[in-house]
């Protein structure tokens, strides 16, 4: 029997929307082509849309687990230790990949992962931490603690969509890392969301502190349930920690979407991010509304298991009107 023992393993953690489902598309399609790779990706909502968003039509040496339903520490780090578990049996991976929500706490996920009967399995490299500059122009990320300690546990800052603007916000992510007494860390810039694979191979300065620190948060669903999808109709699923609110939806694979109203529909939303990988007349359609900007792309599938759709907002009150919205424009009806 293959023993599975020190898997290179990367954190790739950021801020909501700043582009880290990208970059683990764009390193994924850089893998050697003789190496199984295994991605654990952890989402705030509750449905799981983000492991549809990862699967390309090459799927050879690549194996997905999804924990939904907020932050994977969440019960001492169980859910995240099961999935982990599964994967790693199924996968016996070269290399390990974990995206945590970026609304979660990526140090516990690292105190989980330098736990004892971890420490012959998992080999700890460099954590990437990414970052738009342009969000420290916002107060409420400034201050945001899980923000904070994303940065706080970074090896390497990794600028991403530095080639949607033009001005020069170098000064200002500076200002900001010296506020938070960060300095002399490695920082690699993204280009339309690539970068050079090498730095996954840095070791992590992490050191497992005596004391744990925990937390708590509420949650609509158990983090530990699976969803699967429904035979017909469609399932709606709510969730809401760190002052923020998230609704799902999961539509039988017999819902057929119209792509003019999915833009018609998704491009006026005034929410934090909408993730939605939807079957319509022209084909599995993958959708990402982040900083306003609505991007959609065919996936190249010819089939999907079922349709996902999930926003995010820091109004609650704004997250329920644009459920109202969506639900009246597709006529989704939950069980």
């Amino acid at each position: 029997m293959h023993k599975i023992e020190q898997v290179p393993t990367n954190i790739i953690t950021g801020a909501l929307g700043v582009g880290k489902t990208t970059l683990i598309q764009s390193l994924l399609k850089q893998k050697p082509s003789n190496e199984r790779w295994a991605i654990l990706v952890n989402e705030f909502g509750e449905i799981g849309v983000d492991g549809a968003l990862l699967t390309a039509p090459d799927e050879d040496g690549i194996y997905i687990k999804e924990v939904p339903g907020g932050c994977m520490c969440c019960t001492s780090g169980l859910p995240m230790q099961i999935a982990l578990n599964f994967l790693l049996a199924r996968a016996k991976p070269h290399r390990l990949l974990i995206e945590p929500t970026g609304l979660g706490h990526p140090k516990e996920v690292l105190q989980t992962l330098s736990e004892e009967h971890y420490k012959e399995v998992l080999d700890i490299r460099a954590t990437l931490t990414l970052i738009d500059i342009r969000k420290l122009s916002d107060k409420r990320w400034r201050a945001h603690q899980p923000f904070q300690e994303q940065l706080a546990i970074a090896d390497h800052i990794v600028v991403t969509k530095s080639d949607l603007y033009q001005e020069d916000l170098n000064p200002q992510l500076t200002d900001y890392l010296d506020e938070l007494g960060i300095t002399e860390l490695p920082i690699s810039y993204a280009q339309t969301g690539k970068v050079d694979p090498q730095i996954l191979l840095e070791k992590s300065k992490y050191q497992q502190p005596s004391n744990h620190h925990t937390h708590s948060h509420s949650a609509t669903a158990d983090p530990m349930q699976t969803i699967n999808p429904p035979a017909t109709g469609s399932i709606k699923v709510e969730n809401s920690a760190e002052g923020f609110y998230s609704y799902g939806w999961i539509c039988a694979p017999t819902k057929i979407f119209d792509f003019k109203s999915v833009m018609d529909t998704f491009t006026p939303l005034s929410i934090e991010r909408l993730k939605a990988v939807l079957i319509t007349e022209q084909g599995v359609l993958a959708c990402n509304l982040s900083d306003g900007c609505l991007s959609v792309s065919m996936t190249g599938l010819e089939e999907a298991a079922d349709s996902r759709l999930e926003i995010i907002s820091q109004d609650k009150n704004l997250a329920e009107q644009s459920c109202k919205i969506i639900e009246a424009a597709f006529d989704i009806v939950s069980q």
